[in-house]
């Protein structure tokens, strides 16, 4: 069997393989751990194997090069990206600075390497309220979902939150209606959504939650409508096997998908395809995910 390979060099080899919740069921179930960008994030920081193999996109394993750069991190698709974290650059960040001088500039982790450079703290979805909450400044230039930065706005309103750029969203979040809502409630189930829904899913939502929260608080109800990517719906039941779980169908992230154990296994007897990022870059960017990192005590 394909996964009897795997584990096989991956004991060889001294690796271990993180994947995200959005990840097909065959790879997270061969995953050492699967979890939220947050959980993976501190996983690659606190990771001692010699090699990371990282089934999720580029962003995220670009962000666990840099919290563990002595570390060979292997991203088993190549080009993996994100249409989120691509509808912002750096020159966006400079310019924003520019016309908002006093104000912080937050990224989320969906964003490139290049612009994290430019940021002065990141944050995922489970930590984005905490992280803008923490800041002194008044004003956060908050970039690149604006659904999640209407969420945080709506959450800290001390803070006057600012969405860079202005219609940034993630394409296949945006996907959600409202009907799917009135249909989650109709079958009896709580909905629970991702907060890079559109805001007025949000608001009709029972409960917003990035994919972590989501496993943190099922047990809440006995089953659930989620309006997240459907990968998740598998993990919580797994996670939640007395639960039920409904996803919409077809809702998926294909750049998340494109991971296979085929992959995996080809990336182990490989190395095929290794991060690396630039040294002045990484540098930049390391400082703000760092930040992020510290405010977990």
């Amino acid at each position: 069997m394909i996964q009897d390979e795997i584990r096989k060099l991956k004991e060889e080899q001294g690796a271990v393989i993180l994947a995200h919740n959005y990840q097909i069921p065959e790879v997270q179930d061969i995953a050492d751990f699967v979890g939220d960008s947050l959980e993976l994030a501190i996983k690659a920081k606190e990771a001692t194997a010699d090699v990371l193999i990282f089934c999720g996109v580029e962003f995220m394993a670009e962000t666990a090069k840099i919290l563990n750069p002595s570390r060979k991190v292997i991203l088993p698709v190549e080009n993996a990206g994100c249409p989120l974290a691509d509808c912002l650059t750096p020159e966006m960040v400079r310019e924003a600075r520019a016309r908002h001088p006093d104000a912080a500039v937050v990224l989320y982790v969906n964003s490139t390497i290049e612009s994290k450079a430019e940021a002065d703290i990141t944050c995922t979805s489970a930590n984005a309220v905490e992280v803008v909450r923490s800041l002194a400044e008044e004003t956060v230039l908050f970039g690149p979902d604006a659904n999640l930065a209407h969420y945080v706005a709506a959450q800290v309103p001390e803070k006057m939150v600012i969405p860079l750029p202005e219609g940034g969203h993630c394409p296949v979040h945006r996907k959600y209606t409202l009907a799917d809502v009135e249909a989650g409630h109709a079958r009896g189930d709580a909905v629970v959504c991702h907060p890079e829904c559109d805001p007025a899913i949000q608001e009709a939502s029972d409960l917003i939650a990035s994919t972590g929260g989501m496993a943190r608080q099922a047990h809440l109800h006995q089953n659930w409508t989620v309006l997240t990517e459907e990968g998740m719906a598998y993990r919580l039941g797994r996670l939640f096997p007395d639960r039920t779980f409904h996803a919409v169908e077809g809702v998926v992230c294909e750049d998340m998908k494109r991971t296979t154990l085929e992959d995996v296994l080809r990336a182990l007897e490989t190395g095929e395809y290794e991060v690396t990022i630039d040294d002045e870059v990484a540098a930049r960017a390391r400082t703000a995910i760092e930040r992020m990192i510290a405010l977990r005590g």
